[in-house]
């Protein structure tokens, strides 16, 4: 007995230093990466990841070694610096899989030759360099089959709403790069709703700046918000798609199909949808260009003229394509892709084919209150519509690079464009309880739309560094053909009874346009931070605009012209720009300064008539900008833009036009330009450790002489609209706003505010008396979020609004009121290989003066998922659309003198049964 106490002692000594000492430990060696010096005395230290606290601290040996033994199981951040020398910082963590880490040779890079970067391991996580940020995606884990917005979901400072639209650190992603290249032009959600995550290497995130800057290396300006995926080698051969289909309640139902297959740097993809839904799969980019038309026209800062169709005064011209939420749609929808590289990337082509489909048919109700200076005016109208719409548009990019100083790239495309629209409207106007207009107009339509534009850009860069020369030519050409017939039936009340208008016509338009643009540009380095900026324009435009009005004739044929409404004009015009632009470039500083100064002759004929007019202007376009780089995440600007805004040609000599007999569109000759000046400035601070964002902006303008516009209505309640500029008076505009976002990493919720507040002053007048509003906003809203994978997901967004608006005519009117928005979106893993996931939309409108109803709206959506087989690439999905069927379709806003009420047809609450199939066979599995 006496020998076991003994024993039992050394035992219990030994376990109890065998305790103290712990086995988690690190290591490493400090060398600098250029000349492989040995650094001595530099700083290591080990932060706590959860609160970035320090936790251990050390200094290098003179080989440059170090260790720091005795380390407790956790999560940490190694910390080394020395001066002169950009910080390395690597997340780690020790548990008992991972008791020793040696991190062997860590190199530190000069902060001259890095700019001050900050490299961020953490198994690679994130890199900065320069004005990117670079995440591993092998550093992000995601669920099976997860696509790459599920993937950048988790990006600290960026967010991906239920849409697919991404916002990184406070600003819209507008463009997502493959590879760095365009994938099916400028839709981003092809890319992030379709690529699979797995196929993900790197994703880039940066400020994509305009073929003009990246030649000459001189900021112009112009930035897009850019994310370029960045694919694994071993991804580029194979192919991958989907497949998903659903049918559901109230005869809803869609379909849609993507196939991929990538082999080297070829890669070739189609896709197609079909549903009524309300996925269209035409977003804002292609709808614009698509749009196609020739019927307005306004000049623009640089002397052109834009010459556009649908959405103008003429409602004939039809419809342009777009759905907005109003009414019940069909869409079909296509399109291909393909893009190579070869020549030992000498020689690349891009091009894309797309097509598509879409009908609408529904429903809109007006209420619109016209507050006069002496009566109140009540419109009620009701409108059905039914639209179609077919186009196609094929494009391609062509890039030659013909030595190591020159390069030449073409672009071509074309658009095919058939639509027919058809619309019956009735509305009555009152004063009071008198019914004093009433008016049934049916509208039929249908314009074939032709166009086809190509681009030129050669760049030349010589032996002396910044010194290039770059041609820019395009040109555009356009037809439409319209045929259309409008009947109504206008019955005018008054005193003296009862007045009858009655139209019946054919209306034919051929539209024709070609617009050819040069620009020659050369920079001349002055010093080696100084650069001037010269450049040189010729614009040239033509164009015909053919409108016939033709009224029955015996035998009910439409062959008799209205020579009132009837017009062919023709038009030429002719533009000189040339431009000077100083840029300095140095440190942390950029400072650019210029102007544009455009001389414009412009002819128009009306040939039917024979009236001409011609007209010479001078547009002057001073600018400024200014931005300092306080470090790479962290920057200031500011800017100033000034500009003239010629009157449209509508504006001068308005096409007379009577599809509205009750609004009518009078010319003034006599306009002249007005100038706007605007500032804005923007404040952006990024910390990659805090995961903190910061964006602070704001911005003011002003407007001298602006063009506003008189409006008179007489004692039947029809309107006439004419413009004129305002001496005295300015319009203005001012806004301003933040965004701050930062991770609670004890809780691992990213954290985000929002604060808005713009304002307006404009005038115009009311049946000749001056009017002045004045509109103000100010809001604000909280969001949460969190992403586990294979457990949940979660986002919440709210916040209030309040709003301001009051006019000089009615000064005892007005439109203050609270309202309030929120989002919200879920998504839970269940056992089984289930999950479920809902999203909400919220919006409430207190009563104001002008309407005293409140008004509140809930819009829940909900989902039931059960995935099949190992790889989870076969699913059943039961959602719902609407559950509370609160989607009534329906908007109110006042503005000026007009208070204005729609309701309208909408999609509302549906259930729909779909199988979604994965499939993927990349780098040979």
């Amino acid at each position: 007995m006496r020998k076991l106490f003994p024993l039992l002692g050394l035992l219990l000594l030994f376990f109890t230093t065998a305790q103290a000492q712990s086995p988690y430990q690190i290591r490493g060696n400090v060398i600098d990466t250029a000349s492989s010096v040995k650094l001595a005395n530099s700083s290591v230290s080990i932060l706590r990841a959860k609160d970035s606290t320090l936790y251990k601290f050390t200094r290098t040996a003179a080989d440059g070694s170090f260790a720091l033994p005795n380390l407790q199981q956790g999560k940490y951040i190694l910390l080394v610096t020395y001066p002169k020398y950009a910080d390395y910082v690597d997340f780690f963590h020790l548990d008992s899989a991972r008791k020793e880490i040696d991190f062997k040779r860590i190199n530190m890079t000069l902060k001259a030759k890095l700019l001050a970067d900050v490299i961020i391991k953490g198994s690679n996580a994130i890199t900065i360099k320069g004005d990117t940020t670079e995440f591993n995606a092998a550093s992000f884990k995601v669920d099976a089959n997860a696509k790459v917005e599920d993937l950048i979901r988790q990006f600290p400072g960026i967010q991906v709403d239920k849409d697919g639209k991404i916002t990184a650190q406070g600003q819209t992603v507008s463009k997502v790069l493959v590879d760095g290249e365009e994938f099916f032009g400028d839709d981003p959600t092809l890319v992030t709703k379709n690529l699979r995550a797995d196929m993900v290497d790197k994703v880039q995130l940066f400020d994509k700046t305009s073929d003009q800057a990246a030649f000459t290396g001189i900021d112009d300006g112009e930035k897009a918000k850019t994310l370029n995926i960045k694919l694994k080698e071993d991804k580029k051969q194979g192919y991958f798609g989907k497949l998903d289909g659903g049918a559901g309640t109230g005869e809803f139902y869609q379909a849609q199909g993507m196939f991929n297959y990538f082999k080297g740097k070829k890669k070739f993809s189609a896709y197609g949808t079909l549903g009524n839904t309300g996925k269209t799969g035409l977003g804002w980019e292609d709808s614009n260009k698509y749009s196609g038309g020739a019927g307005n026209m306004e000049f623009t800062d640089d002397g052109g003229i834009m010459i556009f169709g649908g959405g103008g005064d003429d409602e004939l011209e039809g419809w342009d394509g777009r759905y907005g939420g109003q009414g019940i749609p069909l869409a079909r929808t296509g399109g291909l892709h393909f893009d190579n590289k070869w020549d030992e990337d000498k020689q690349s082509i891009n091009a894309n084919y797309k097509l598509g489909s879409l009908s609408v048919r529904g429903n809109r109700n007006n209420i619109t209150q016209n507050n006069l200076p002496d009566r109140v005016l009540n419109t009620t109208s009701d409108e059905n519509f039914d639209n179609r719409i077919f186009r196609q548009k094929a494009d391609a990019k062509y890039t030659l690079k013909i030595d190591s100083t020159t390069s030449l790239t073409i672009n071509a495309d074309g658009t095919l464009k058939n639509s027919d629209s058809e619309s019956d409207n009735l509305s009555r106007s009152y004063n009071g309880s008198s019914l004093l207009n009433e008016n049934t107009r049916n509208l039929t339509s249908s314009a074939d739309d032709k166009q086809f534009g190509a681009a030129l850009l050669l760049t030349k860069r010589f032996k002396k560094k910044g010194r290039t020369m770059s041609v820019n030519l395009t040109e555009r050409l356009s037809q439409t053909e319209t045929n259309g017939f409008l009947n109504s039936h206008t019955r005018f009340h008054d005193e003296d009874g009862v007045k009858d208008s009655t139209i019946n016509q054919n209306k034919i338009g051929s539209i024709r346009s070609n617009v050819f643009n040069s620009n020659i540009t050369y920079t001349e380095p002055i010093t080696k931070s100084t650069a001037l900026v010269l450049n040189y324009g010729l614009n040239l435009n033509n164009g015909t605009s053919d409108r016939r009005s033709y009224n029955q004739g015996e035998g009910g044929a439409y062959n008799v012209l209205d020579s009132t409404f009837s017009n062919n004009f023709e038009l030429n015009q002719v533009a000189n720009q040339v431009g000077a632009n100083i840029n300095y470039n140095k440190g942390k500083t950029n400072l650019s300064f210029g102007t544009r100064v455009t001389d414009v002759k412009f002819e128009q004929s009306d040939l039917f008539t024979g009236k001409a007019y011609n007209r010479n202007f001078t547009n002057w376009n001073p600018q400024a900008r200014f931005t300092y780089k306080m470090s790479s995440q962290k920057s200031f600007r500011i800017s100033y833009n000034g500009n003239n805004t010629q009157p449209s040609i509508n504006q001068i000599q308005p096409i007379r036009e009577n599809t509205d007999p009750l609004n009518q569109v009078l010319g003034n000759p006599d306009l002249e330009p007005s100038f706007t000046n605007s500032f804005s400035g923007n404040y952006n601070s990024y910390k990659i450790l805090g995961n903190q964002y910061i964006n602070i902006y704001g911005g003011y303008s002003f407007t001298i002489d602006p063009i506003v516009m008189n409006t008179v209505t007489d004692q039947r309640g029809a309107s006439t609209f004419q413009s004129f500029n305002l001496s005295g008076e300015n319009n203005s505009n001012f806004y301003g706003g933040g965004y701050v976002g930062k991770k609670i990493k004890k809780v691992d919720l990213d954290v985000g505010m929002n604060f808005y507040l713009n304002g307006n002053t404009f005038y115009n007048m009311t049946n000749n008396a001056l009017n002045r509003t004045r509109n103000y906003s100010y809001s604000g809203n909280l969001s949460f979020s969190q992403y586990k994978p294979k457990k949940y997901n979660f986002r919440l967004e709210a916040g209030p609004q309040y709003n301001t608006s009051e006019s000089s005519l009615q000064p005892d009117v007005n439109n203050n009121g609270w309202s309030a928005n929120g989002q919200a979106s879920f998504r839970v893993y269940l056992p089984g290989k289930i999950e479920i996931g809902s999203d909400a939309n919220y919006n409430y409108r207190a009563r104001t003066q002008s309407f005293n109803e409140d008004f509140e709206r809930l819009l829940l959506n909900a989902s039931l998922t059960k995935k099949f087989f190992k790889q989870e690439n076969l699913a059943i999905v039961l959602s719902g659309n609407d559950l509370l069927n609160q989607n009534i379709g329906f908007d109110r806003r006042a503005s000026n003198n007009l208070i204005i009420q729609n309701s309208y047809t909408t999609i509302r609450r549906y259930f729909l049964f779909s199988v979604i199939w994965d499939f993927n066979k990349m780098g040979g599995k």
